[in-house]
């Protein structure tokens, strides 16, 4: 109704600009945008009113009424800072405190008063049902001017809350109890009921279809939006982690196999609205058409709550917190509310993620009961006891900014200019520790540095500014690690493949879930698979199907990769099957078959595609292009993919303990030690490298059930430490001394690909102090470093025009080496001349010679016959 109000006002007042408003989720983006325009009847000019989410809109310049998602209008501020094209901003839903959210409400602020002294001023509006006003109102350093207040109280009808006397624990059996019992007695209207995650929707759904399973085969295949979910353990599933989940929902179960509904764990409050408690049983009831509805369910099966319900029949949908603000379901007057929600919380200096259930929020809660008083009078059946709600829900939920790593909003706002991010105006400013600890992660990653020019007193030692490739990761909509990895992909040559791979790696890790875990049926005996008899069929996990696509074989780099070739090669694999198949019920079956979810793939599809273009504008002379049928990489390109991970997961990297740990008298087997944590860590028992058990590995992620489980994992060499992380290496002196053994396998050398001196160094790394052998890196600058460089400059390593002169020296340039160099005037001169200009590199040379022509000639002239220096000073500077 806002949106509609302001669009009366500025649509004929100001013509040509645009009334922004922006959603938290896609799909109430989408739903949104298509009510507005049927209720303000634009059907026939249907670019009016527009939406625009990351891979997908309907935006075209005669848009007037623009709903996105906020990372979309937060994009839009980087390329135009004033918002120039918007005449209002709507920020709705600002309760769920996104961290895009907060960091636009915090821009918007700053902007609003700029645009307001120019000609077309911007208005701000900031809604939600359930509020918290005082971070905003109360917070000076957001809005110094205090903005008005404006509370409405909505057209919704009454709804009554129904409290349980008793809190169980087991509160997907008491939803699915308490489902039955609205079914059964109470008059027709739908029914919404609010779980914490898919597997419970899923469980909860299937048991429902089965015990209200009354309806004709012909309306089941018309209505039914996925195949019957059997009933099974619930801890077959893991988009909660392994441990916590099977704690959580053993028991669950097993009370959902109980067909006795009407426990006493039920309220008396339904049997007291309907004196007709008793006239209706199972056999007798119209069907129940259930739905289920959360974020991974696919946009086409999202949409079917908006439906007809089939006659006869009354809806059920079981949703997670997706339904709980933006979308209003139709006609629906009951709710259950389990009053639970699942949190990722993170460790803000670890990066280990945890997941939890949790009692929701009391605001949360408000939402949730709002949803039965859309249409008509409604009731709210909570499965918990007001005391419990009383004393141990929080009034609003944590922002998202308080709870979560903010390295790619630090990274965004750098890009942005925004250098102290503790001064920016954030409605709940992220916590210091978090803050420092991404800053420290972009430093080790090379996309920020410490701004040593700015430094005044103590206070200002940690100002970091963005570097170049700072200003490179942040064009790309990914994290941090993955856009330092697509940099580096992009300067390597004949890059196109290389990049290919590890643009759709990222895809793959940049989409969540793309994996089911748990386990599935297949055919004991495959050959079987067409017999007429019925199979026998065996339980397998999804993730032993899934590895045996990578083959048998061990120890080469693509199977080093680890569960990164199998990201790779499962994506590929679909791939394949939609360019070589017109029948997407066949790709739908292989995904199903190995436990892909295909609504993960259209995204890293959609991803893709994105990324491919922004390569293409950043690098022009790359021209690269999405190959659908693109080879796994071959052992060249799986060396490669390893050391990229490896330059991207700078802080994700483990060593496996050489020793069994004993812990309160018990061993710890398999156990390794992560970079910032004292508990030991551990593959995760779906890994590929699971029973391998590489010496070094990094990883993905990190979840913590009963143990600390390493995801995502990819091993790596010892050696390539040095080179590709040596921001958190201790390196020794490099090695000069020809005494030491080995020196000549290990002695300095200039590599004219780089155009550097390169040395052998042993190092350690990171607090643990892990030995490194030595390796070849760039030899440090210092006196030892000057006395390379001129011998090779002498030998004509550096130049080839002064080689023909290296045998009619009039000493070795070997003497530069020597303890007593400095005794003789020409080696001093040489030395000295290179040390003023800090002549590091032969690129550093050439572009001295570009403006000083005659630097070192002199220098130079010392060392040869006097002779050839006429001709020697005809060519110089030299070539080569």
């Amino acid at each position: 109704m806002v949106a509609k109000y302001v669009t009366r006002d500025y649509v004929n007042k100001i013509d040509g600009y645009v009334i922004g408003i922006t959603e938290p989720r896609r799909v109430a983006a989408i739903s949104m945008s298509k009510r507005v325009s049927d209720e303000m009847n634009f059907q026939q000019t249907e670019s009016t009113v527009s939406y625009q989410i990351r891979y997908e809109g309907t935006t075209k310049p005669e848009t007037r009424i623009k709903f996105m998602t906020d990372g979309v209008l937060l994009k839009e501020v980087q390329n135009d800072f004033l918002l120039t094209k918007y005449s209002a901003i709507l920020i709705d839903e600002a309760h769920e405190r996104s961290v895009y959210t907060d960091i636009l409400i915090g821009l918007l602020s700053r902007i609003v008063p700029v645009r307001n002294k120019r000609s077309n001023p911007l208005k701000l509006i900031i809604m939600s049902a359930t509020l918290r006003v005082q971070d905003f109102t109360e917070n000076t350093t957001l809005f110094k001017q205090i903005p008005p207040c404006v509370s409405v109280d909505s057209r919704q009808f009454p709804v009554s809350i129904h409290f349980n006397k008793h809190t169980y624990q087991d509160y997907l059996a008491e939803a699915y109890r308490k489902v039955c019992k609205i079914h059964r007695r109470l008059p027709d209207g739908g029914i919404l009921v609010f779980l914490t995650g898919q597997q419970e929707v899923n469980v909860l759904c299937a048991k429902l279809r089965k015990t209200f399973a009354k309806l004709s085969q012909e309306v089941q295949q018309k209505s039914a939006d996925q195949k019957e979910v059997p009933t099974v353990s619930l801890d077959n599933y893991s988009s909660m982690p392994m441990d916590e989940e099977q704690d959580e929902l053993d028991e669950c179960d097993l009370s959902l196999d109980q067909e006795d509904v009407d426990s006493e764990g039920d309220d008396e409050e339904i049997g007291e609205e309907n004196p007709l408690r008793n006239a209706a049983t199972s056999s007798a009831v119209k069907p129940l058409y259930v739905l289920p509805l959360y974020a991974m369910l696919s946009t086409e099966k999202q949409a079917k709550v908006f439906d007809q319900v089939p006659d006869n029949h009354r809806l059920c949908v079981v949703a997670t917190n997706i339904a709980e603000t933006s979308l209003t379901i139709p006609n629906i007057k009951y709710v259950v509310d389990s009053g639970k929600t699942k949190v990722k919380f993170y460790d803000k200096l670890t990066g280990v993620s945890t997941f939890r259930i949790c009692w929701t929020s009391k605001a949360s809660a408000d939402q949730r009961s709002g949803r039965a008083g859309r249409t008509s009078p409604g009731h709210c059946y909570r499965l918990y006891s007001s005391a419990v709600y009383n004393d141990e829900f929080l009034k609003f939920m944590e922002p998202e900014i308080a709870r979560k790593p903010v390295e790619d909003l630090i990274l965004q706002m750098k890009d942005l200019g925004i250098d102290r991010i503790q001064n920016f105006p954030f409605p709940t400013p992220p916590d210091t520790s978090a803050v420092k600890a991404a800053e420290n992660l972009l430093v080790q990653l090379g996309a920020l540095e410490y701004d040593k020019g700015r430094i005044k007193s103590k206070k200002d030692e940690q100002i970091t500014k963005i570097t170049g490739l700072g200003k490179l990761m942040a064009s790309f909509p990914i994290n941090p690690r993955y856009s330092k990895m697509l940099t580096l992909a992009s300067t390597q040559e004949n890059n196109k493949l290389i990049l290919s791979y590890v643009i759709c790696l990222i895809c793959g890790l940049s989409v969540p879930e793309l994996f089911l875990e748990g386990d599935t049926t297949v055919n004991a005996n495959p050959s079987d698979a067409d017999d007429n008899q019925k199979c026998e069929r065996v339980t397998v996990k999804y993730s032993q199907l899934r590895q045996k696509i990578l083959g048998g074989t061990t120890g080469t780099h693509s199977a080093l990769l680890g569960d990164l070739m199998l990201l790779l090669v499962a994506l590929g694999a679909v791939e394949y099957q939609q360019q070589n198949s017109s029948d997407n019920q066949a790709i739908l079956k292989f995904c199903e078959q190995y436990g892909i979810r295909y609504k993960a793939i259209i995204e890293a599809r959609k991803l893709r595609k994105q990324l491919v273009n922004t390569i293409n504008i950043i690098f022009p002379n790359i021209d690269l292009n999405i190959d659908p049928k693109m080879a796994p990489p071959n052992e060249e390109h799986a060396k490669l993919l390893r050391q990229l991970v490896l330059s991207g997961m700078v802080d994700r990297i483990a060593k496996r303990h050489d020793q069994v740990l004993v812990k309160d008298g018990k061993e710890i087997k398999n156990a390794y030690q992560g970079l910032m944590l004292a508990e030991p860590i551990f593959i995760h028992p779906s890994s590929v490298l699971f029973k391998e058990l590489p010496n070094y590995v990094c990883y993905v992620d990190m979840v913590e059930t009963s143990k600390m489980y390493m995801k995502g994992v990819c091993a790596f060499e010892n050696e390539w430490m040095p080179v590709y992380l040596p921001s958190q290496c201790s390196f020794e002196k490099p090695i000069v001394n020809e005494t030491e053994q080995g020196f000549e396998l290990m002695k300095p050398r200039f590599c004219s690909k780089l155009g550097k001196v390169l040395c052998h160094r042993g190092s350690t790394f990171g607090s643990f102090m892990w030995k490194i052998k030595p390796v070849e890196v760039e030899f440090p600058e210092s006196l030892d470093f000057y006395k390379w460089f001129a011998k090779f400059l002498l030998e004509g390593a550096i130049y080839s025009d002064l080689r023909k002169y290296s045998s009619v020296l009039l000493g070795s340039p070997s003497t530069m080496l020597k303890s007593w160099a400095k005794l003789q005037p020409r080696t001093e001169a040489l030395l000295n001349a290179l040390i003023a200009q800090k002549c590091v590199s032969k690129e550093k040379l050439h572009q001295i010679w570009m403006s000083k022509k005659d630097y070192l000639l002199n220098e130079y002239l010392q060392w040869v016959p006097e002779s050839i220096h006429f001709e020697v000073r005809l060519k110089w500077p030299p070539k080569g």
